[in-house]
């Protein structure tokens, strides 16, 4: 079976894309691809949400949006998950930003 593609598809509130958690890490980092999604490694533990609000926090500061524009839309509970990143205008360049997180 072949890895599948990383994808970022349009919503209408802005661009969705799937990400792979890894809670209680040394720090926290884009990690590369693992199985079409992006790796995200967090310090954060799976406890009462702190790793989806440590995601969504980190993922904002390495794009530059408010905190505010990202959510975690499916998989709150488990290490896969669906992001949600608000961008009414300007997706062209938050597409680039996410890609460039694919790259290193």
């Amino acid at each position: 079976m072949s890895p599948q593609r990383f994808t970022i598809r349009e919503h209408p509130e802005g661009l969705m894309f799937n990400i792979r958690v890894q809670p209680r890490a040394s720090r926290n980092k884009v990690a590369g691809l693992y199985d079409g999604a992006l790796k995200v490694t967090l310090t954060a533990p799976p406890v009462d949400n702190a790793a989806n609000k440590a995601c969504a926090a980190f993922l904002a500061d390495l794009l530059g949006v408010p905190k505010s524009a990202v959510t975690v839309v499916a998989g709150r509970t488990g290490r896969s998950k669906q992001v949600l990143v608000a961008c009414p205008r300007h997706r062209a360049a938050l597409k680039r930003a996410i890609v460039a997180l694919t790259t290193g």
